[in-house]
């Protein structure tokens, strides 16, 4: 990885030098500058408690009542806000108790400490530089691991490596989060650093952690800086603290120069000024040698991908050209009334799936995996971007999601937050981010949005609602209000969407579920305008399927929106809705949800009825006529993908 092995005294003789420490931002000054070089650190990411831990007290539940045999803490921060949570439901001296008669293991010097302060000894402690590799080595030489029932204090994300690994060795795994990362509070600092990075004002980066390297990024692209800064990073020193710091920055196409004999953030610093002189000589020398000459191969690879993408049966589906059979992909593909997505919920609350990328990206890819579908859906719901509004938005159990403050007035619209919706929403793009990278260019991924009226008629209702009653009292008796949220909306959803391209969305979908509500002269008066105003602003070559229920009267409307393909609910013949809108539009559609409930050979007679209605005709995908139900049986959705394939091939 290193360019030279020579390790000269270290100084970095006036070098620019960026860091991303927050904690040890003030240590991390002091030795760049004592070393000569020119600080300049600043904050990239912040450690956020899990708000309702619930697996932290379910966590103390189990060590009380004695059904732990092992666990692993990975942080010394998350000890102690482990504790912290545990403590106000239950005493230290209790857990502590606990504690001591259960095998625990510390992942490097920090846990250790952090016990120490509440009187316990780790029975093992993992050597340097104990990734995950090293803690599945010395356990699996220490502890018979299989039945044993094993407890993972887990940092910023999960670690799939390693919960696999315990598994495989036959352990019981309770995941326990303690806290997640985050982008910082002040945001306006990191951005200026990736714009100075992208002008070319550093000589030296240097990586502490895999969530530096992401948030980064994530801000770089947000600004539009993403791959100038990529760029750069093949002309200057680029150092890491270790492995998984590494993977991540090869993740992005950045490919780390070094790494310190020891992961520690001071022989990182020592070693960057012993060896980044020479290193950032040897590549300018290269550079000046190749004159910036651009490998064929990477983008010829990268043509190759995007035209075997733009030749899947659904992106061909969205342009309505000829396919060798009708693809499908189903609204709520990953749901309720799937095992692997129970799994993972019952360790997490919805919200926390839908902020945690590596959560949200999980549950998109094994779906697509498990039910063979022709399209991925990212992970996500159409309200999110009305959590960074300051409306109070929360998911409320089986009672769906409710707003504290509705909008009903200019004063209320007055209060709403602006969305910065770049770093508000950042976690849907950086689990897009993910998602693109698990399935290549094999499937195509859809993002998605709530068209604005759905989500003004959520901020107006306050939740959910069967007449509408305030949403249209406010349209009759204030239009100038109505006019103004639906001008907010209708720019935050279309930046959400360009969010979500810019990340690697290949489609996306407008879901406007409650517009069936209104009928013809209130939608052209009220909704046309904004609905048309998100769809102009797409990309070119972004397919966008705009979908509504209850729309059998709008259709045509819905066409002068805006859309590459319109999807229809199931109260509509899917023939008659074609006949309506055009043979020059695609269609999506339209199996009514319900009937995956009945038998295979029934569920086959109608998924032929609904390709017969098509005809054949270039332009159909094949879908639901609204989301999967949380009771529908799995092997019935299975059998629905396989049979619209076979019975549909050219």
């Amino acid at each position: 990885m290193g360019l030279s092995t020579e390790e000269p005294a270290p100084d970095f003789a006036g070098l620019r030098v960026f860091a991303f420490e927050s904690r040890m931002a003030v240590e991390t000054v002091s030795l760049i500058e004592r070393f000569g070089g020119r600080a300049a650190v600043v904050p990239a990411m912040r450690e956020v408690p899990l708000q309702d831990n619930h697996a932290a007290f379910e966590f103390a539940a189990r060590l009380l009542s004695g059904n732990i045999d092992l666990a692993i803490f990975l942080t010394g921060v998350g000890v102690r806000e482990l504790f912290r949570v545990m403590e106000t439901r239950y005493t230290r001296e209790q857990l502590v108790k606990a504690l001591a008669g259960v095998v625990t293991v510390a992942r490097g010097p920090k846990p250790v400490a952090a016990l120490r302060e509440l009187g316990l000894a780790a029975r093992l402690t993992i050597p340097e530089p104990n990734t995950w590799r090293e803690i599945l080595s010395s356990l699996s030489k220490s502890v018979q691991l299989d039945a044993k029932r094993v407890a993972v204090q887990e940092y910023g994300i999960s670690n799939h490596d390693l919960i696999a690994g315990l598994e495989a060795r036959g352990a019981l795994v309770f995941e326990v989060p303690v806290y997640r990362w985050s982008l910082p509070e002040e945001r306006g600092p990191l951005r200026t650093a990736a714009c100075a990075i992208a002008k070319g004002e550093a000589d030296v980066v240097l990586f502490t952690s895999s969530a530096q390297v992401t948030n980064l990024i994530q801000l770089a692209d947000a600004a539009g800086v993403g791959p100038e800064i990529r760029r750069r990073m093949r002309e200057i020193v680029v150092g890491s603290i270790g492995p998984v710091c590494s993977q991540e920055l090869r993740t992005h196409g950045i490919e780390p120069d070094f790494e310190p004999a020891h992961p520690r953030l001071g022989h990182l610093i020592k070693e960057a000024a012993a060896r980044g002189a020479k290193i950032l000589q040897q590549k300018r020398s290269q550079r000046a040698a190749i004159i910036e000459v651009r490998q064929p191969g990477d983008a010829t690879a990268n043509r190759i991908e995007s035209s075997l993408l733009a030749e899947h049966p659904l992106m061909r589906a969205c342009r309505r050209e000829p396919v060798p059979y009708t693809p499908i992909w189903l609204m709520r593909q990953a749901g309720r009334y799937l095992p692997q997505y129970r799994r993972v919920r019952d360790r997490h609350p919805f919200l926390e799936m839908c902020r945690q990328p590596d959560l949200a990206a999980e549950v998109t890819v094994t779906t697509v995996e498990r039910l063979g579908v022709d399209a991925a859906i990212i992970f996500a719901d159409i309200l999110l971007p009305l959590l960074p509004m300051g409306v109070g938005l929360k998911y409320e159990g089986g009672d769906g999601p409710m707003i504290e403050r509705p909008v009903r007035t200019e004063a209320d619209v007055q209060n709403l937050l602006d969305v910065p919706v770049a770093e508000s929403l950042g976690f849907v793009a950086e689990a897009i981010r993910i998602v693109r990278r698990a399935l290549s260019k094999r499937t195509p991924l859809i993002g998605f949005a709530g068209a604005p009226f759905t989500l003004a008629s959520y901020l107006v209702e306050g939740g959910s609602s069967r007449q509408y009653q305030a949403t249209k009292t406010l349209m009759y008796t204030d239009p100038p209000v109505w006019h103004q949220i639906m001008e907010l909306l209708a720019r935050i959803t279309a930046e959400y969407l360009k969010l979500q391209v810019e990340a690697g969305a290949d489609v996306l979908q407008l879901f406007d579920s409650w517009v069936g509500s209104l009928g013809p002269d209130d939608y052209r008066r009220f909704v046309l305008p904004y609905t048309r105003r998100v769809i102009a602003a797409m990309p070119p070559g972004v397919p966008v399927i705009h979908f509504g229920t209850v729309t059998g009267t709008l259709l045509e409307l819905m066409r002068e929106a805006g859309g590459d393909v319109i999807g229809l609910d199931w109260r509509v013949d899917l023939a008659e809705a074609w006949h309506r809108l055009g043979y020059d539009i695609g269609v999506q559609g339209n199996l009514d949800p319900v009937a995956l409930f009945a038998e295979i050979p029934e569920i086959k007679r109608r998924a032929r009825e609904i390709l017969d209605r098509a005809g054949g005709r270039p332009g159909h995908i094949f879908n639901l006529g609204h989301g999967i139900l949380p009771e529908t049986p799995v092997d019935h959705v299975i059998a629905l993908v396989d049979m619209v394939h076979e019975m549909s091939a050219r």
